[in-house]
């Protein structure tokens, strides 16, 4: 829990959990206040359990949901009245404290000057100073609306999120040209390897090994919001953040990433973590992959896919084939049955690679059952429900027991990002395969998982991605027109048995596109030294060379003008 003190009275932090309550009654605190809506994001834990918590420890609970990036005069003289009144100490908290600190500063501003607020703010390390001229505007009118309309700072390149995405195009960017004015908006404190994931919940990493504080990868040229996007508004070239500040840009690059979506698996959340139901696609939950492979040996182990765009598709029979590795070695392979249920047609969306894994499915005795989505899980009586689609698009309810569950949850666009102008109708933002470029505003690029390019969408892919759009920013920032493509690229080291990987690379429309020669690496049969690559170089490559634009193997292609524009063929049919 990260607890910052505006006053003796109040003090407020990023969003809490359950057992923070608990640490909130020993530090003295008699009130906690929430200032976000139920269900803003799919890892926000269950306000109701919070409630319960602080009934349980005797501290009053009190929830003012705000919206973030919307704060009304109504919600400051709320926020205020319930202050006037509250028994302190006063903890509150939203998704990073900025909301919290954005209504407390509002509220005071009657009776202290803006410098003493914003000052105030940044001690606790919140950055206010978007906010000075309506704490200002409110002094003199009392109106908490008169926000300011147009942006008070501005950015040559602007970049929302710090993710993999995020990073590597900064680093691209600053190897291009250092002086360049980069400014990056992320409200996370920690960066996660997530391809390191998969192997924690094979017992080969820890889980630390695959954190990282966000100001250690953090370029320092570049200047870090500390904040979440609210909005976007490619009218005016600017993004407001949540605590209502417009920041500027000339050219914005969008990669939030994606977002998990445990709710649309009925009764997921409530037993996810417990009664044998794990994934390796939430950071806390991949030990306890570990720990269920290990206990067991004997009864059903399920692996479930859902339907198609997942992040990194071959992370969940990844998931699989280590598990069943480890069985085998332990000799408990025979005693247990293993199911790979997915939502897709088929076991791996590029041919050329199935026969490998179908080596490895039947050496394992894996059950196949295709175009088979899980719909429920029951995590008391350890049964699961899937509608099974056949051949003629007939719909049937399966029932599966279970001993040990592994699940990939559905996917889906941020929120934030399917809300706006910049996306296409499925939510995803609308680009170029090609230039990256989004294809009605142009100076606007995405990269990673929320763009609706039809490639794989992992790691290595922003790799080859970064440095063509770090070539088309500085192009469009130069007045040209973008002239750097993008191939498709994606790679999926395939985790078939511990010290072994498939090292799948391709392009768009399932196009071979292998890194090293086949006499080093033949992706389409397993290598002890694509497994070498993917634990011992690949980590190292992420934060040393991809973050800081060494672009090994990654050059982008440049065309002599501008492309035309096309569909591209999706790499994964």
């Amino acid at each position: 829990m990260d607890v910052r003190k505006l006053t003796p009275f109040l003090s407020v932090s990023p969003q809490i959990a359950v057992e923070d309550v608990g640490i909130a009654a020993s530090m003295g605190f008699k009130t906690i206040v929430c200032n976000r809506p139920a269900n803003e994001s799919e890892d926000q834990p269950d306000l109701n359990d919070i409630a319960a918590a602080c009934e349980a420890m005797g501290i009053t609970y009190h929830h003012q949901p705000v919206i973030s990036g919307n704060i009304t005069d109504e919600d400051v003289l709320a926020f205020g009245a319930f202050m006037a009144e509250a028994q302190g100490p006063v903890l509150a908290f939203c998704r990073t404290g900025t909301r919290c600190t954005t209504l407390w500063a509002l509220s005071e501003s009657s009776h202290l000057d803006a410098a003493t607020l914003l000052s105030t703010a940044k001690d606790a390390g919140y950055d206010l100073s978007g906010l000075g001229p309506r704490i200002e505007a409110r002094q003199a009118t009392g109106n908490c609306d008169a926000a300011p309309k147009t942006a008070a700072r501005r950015h040559e390149v602007l970049i929302v999120g710090g993710g993999a995405g995020g990073q590597a195009v900064a680093g691209s960017l600053l190897k291009r040209q250092p002086d360049l004015d980069i400014a990056i908006i992320e409200p996370r404190t920690e960066h996660y390897y997530q391809p390191g994931w998969t192997l924690v919940g094979g017992g080969v990493f820890n889980r630390a090994e695959t954190i990282r504080p966000m100001s250690d990868v953090m370029p320092s040229k570049a200047h870090w919001y500390k904040a979440a996007v609210e909005r976007f508004e490619p009218e005016n070239n600017q993004v407001v953040l949540e605590d209502g500040e417009a920041i500027g840009y000339r050219t914005l690059v969008v990669s939030p990433g994606l977002a998990l979506n445990w709710d649309a698996i009925k009764g997921l959340k409530e037993t996810l973590g417990s009664n044998g139901v794990t994934s390796n696609y939430k950071v806390d939950l991949a030990p306890y992959t570990w720990e269920l492979v290990q206990a067991t040996k004997s009864g059903k182990a399920l692996f479930t896919q859902p339907p198609m765009p997942i992040k990194c598709a071959g992370a969940p029979q990844k998931a699989m084939y280590l598990s069943c590795d480890h069985w085998s070695r332990k000799g408990n392979l025979g005693n247990i049955e293993v199911d790979f249920c997915t939502a897709t047609p088929g076991l791996f969306g590029v041919a050329d690679y199935v026969p490998a894994l179908m080596e490895y499915v039947k050496k394992y005795g894996i059950n196949l059952n295709f175009q088979t989505n899980l719909v429920e899980v029951d995590g008391s009586s350890k049964t699961a429900l899937f509608k099974q689609t056949d051949t003629e698009g007939n719909v049937t309810d399966i029932e599966k027991t279970f001993d040990m569950m592994h699940i990939c949850p559905p996917q889906k666009s941020p929120e934030f990002i399917a809300n706006s102008p910049i996306a296409d109708a499925a939510g995803w933002v609308d680009i170029s395969a090609e230039t990256m470029q989004h294809t009605k505003f142009g100076n606007i690029f995405a990269l990673g998982d929320a763009g609706n390019s039809p490639n794989a969408k992992t790691a290595a892919a922003i790799r080859k991605q970064a440095p063509v759009v770090a070539e088309n920013v500085i192009m469009v920032l130069n007045g040209e027109s973008p002239r750097a493509v993008y191939d498709g690229y994606g790679s999926c080291p395939l985790t078939v048995e511990r010290g072994k990987i498939v090292l799948a690379e391709f392009g768009y429309g399932g196009k071979l596109l292998p890194s090293l020669p086949t006499w080093l690496i033949d992706g389409k049969n397993p290598s002890k030294l694509a497994w070498f690559l993917k634990e011992k170089m690949l980590p190292w490559m992420y934060f040393e060379m991809m973050f800081k634009g060494t672009e090994w193997l990654a050059s982008p292609t440049i065309l002599p003008k501008s492309p035309s524009k096309h569909e591209a063929q999706d790499s994964l049919k």
